[in-house]
Formats: structure tokens, sequence, C-alpha cells
């Protein structure tokens, strides 16, 4: 749990590096406040389109007022840890921009997002994995 909230407690901090552990581990809390939102205040429904048929889910009631107030609260923190997540592997905060291409931006975010931090320290900081930066067997 302590991993899940990481990223609130250094809520603007864009400077620094975040391990994949904290990225992912944020965005699995993410995704279950939004099940538990769903299953509490959401509805199912299945419609009939032009192609066939249509499933959608969407909150109702309170549910859509939580639900966007927690995706607000958790914008700069979720912006933030990516941010950090790309400090780890040396590369710039702007490469976040890549989703804003259709489909292949969001598939090289996730890649990026998935790939392993560089080893010791870099232009961003030190090492989150190893911060002492020591070689046990030297």
């Amino acid at each position: 749990m302590n991993w899940m909230l990481m990223p609130y407690r250094r809520y603007a901090e864009f400077t620094g590096r975040s391990r994949r552990r904290e990225y992912w581990m944020f965005v699995l809390f993410y995704v279950l406040v939004f099940v538990v939102l769903n299953v509490l205040f959401g509805t199912n429904e299945v419609t009939r389109t032009p192609t066939g048929f249509g499933y959608g889910s969407r909150l109702v009631g309170g549910g859509g007022v939580l639900g966007g107030l927690f995706a607000l609260a958790s914008f700069i923190p979720a912006l933030a840890v990516s941010v950090r997540r790309l400090h780890d592997q040396d590369r710039s905060g702007w490469l976040l921009l890549l989703g804003l291409i259709p489909l292949f931006g969001g598939f090289a975010l996730f890649v990026l997002m998935c790939l392993e931090g560089t080893r010791g320290p870099n232009q961003y900081g030190l090492d989150p994995k190893n911060p002492s930066n020591v070689d046990i067997f030297s």
C-alpha cells in the first residue's frame, strides 16, 4: 500500500526518479478505485448500434462526482510520477506528449513505462533501487 500512495506524498514533485514499482502500483490503485466506484455506483448497459450491440458502463449519482473529484485530485500526482518514471530511464519528461499521438503514442508510453531504469546515478538523480550506489561484491 505504501507504493500505491507514494505519488500522493510526492504530490507535485517533478524532479528525481521513480521505480517501475511506484508507477505501476499507483496505476493499480487508480484502477482499483474506479472499479470499486463502478461496483458501488455504476450502471451497465447494452445498446443496439448500427453494427451490432454496444456495451457501456458509467457512474451514476454520487459516483460520478466522487470519480471526478478523485480523477482531479490524482491528475498532478499521475503526471509527476510519469515524469519521474521517464527520468529514471534518463529521458525527458516531455516524452509524455507522445500520448497525444493517436494509437501509437499510448503504446509507446506503455513500452517506455515498462522499461528498466538506468543503473546508477543519471542527470536526474540517484538510482532509486540503490541510492547509496554501493556495489556489494566489489
